[in-house]
């Protein structure tokens, strides 16, 4: 079974009950997705390999590290992943960012895809997938099955807020895959929003609503 990581971080519970706040516009809250996204990293990252190099300071020589293993990648699900990115990457600047679009149908609450543009060596990189909101878990069951029909075998599930539904289903469909997640919040209302959540994270984040 995949470990689930909900982070405790003062800043990060601060900044979500902000997000939470249904007077925060969207300027503050795309703001605030993008800081949460830039603290997450560090927990995300925490179990990077790296290696021992020599740097020369301007007193001596020294040993340093830097980042081993595979590149990495970040892979927002359309629309609302794409909050997350800026923040991700200002802690990665050299990740390469793919796209994967999904939608949820009214009636089935089953995601569809519509679109999906992956970096050429997308099998060769440790991937991030990034959703604001870990609802009934089926755009995230989907997005990591398109990676892995993609050669991907190292991914990660990164969410602002979860669901304990979508967890579950996330774990069952892919045990191999930890989920960090900023919150993991009550339950699914009866029309599959996370409660307490935030609303839709893709309307708050754009303006649409």
């Amino acid at each position: 079974m995949s470990k689930v990581i909900v982070m405790d971080h003062p800043l990060i519970k601060h900044k979500v009950t902000i997000l939470r706040d249904k007077n925060t516009g969207s300027k503050q809250f795309r703001e605030l997705t993008g800081e949460i996204a830039m603290l997450m990293a560090y927990e995300v990252t925490r179990n990077l390999p790296v290696d021992e190099i020599e740097v020369e300071t301007p007193l001596m020589k020294t040993k340093g590290y830097c980042i081993a293993g595979k590149k990495l990648g970040l892979v927002p699900i359309l629309r609302a992943g794409l909050g997350m990115v800026d923040g991700m990457l200002s802690i990665l600047p050299a990740a390469k960012v793919g796209h994967i679009g999904l939608y949820r149908d009214p009636e089935t609450l089953k995601p569809v895809e519509y679109y999906c543009k992956l970096p050429e060596d997308v099998a060769q990189r440790d991937i991030f997938v990034l959703d604001p909101m870990l609802a009934t878990g089926g755009s995230s069951s989907a997005a990591i099955n398109f990676l892995k029909q993609h050669g991907c075998t190292s991914i990660r599930l990164v969410c602002m807020i979860g669901a304990p539904e979508g967890v579950a289903v996330v774990q069952k469909e892919h045990p191999d895959v930890d989920i960090y997640l900023a919150s993991l919040d009550e339950k699914l209302n009866s029309h599959a929003y996370i409660t307490p959540g935030l609303g839709d994270a893709g309307d708050r984040l754009f303006g649409t609503k």
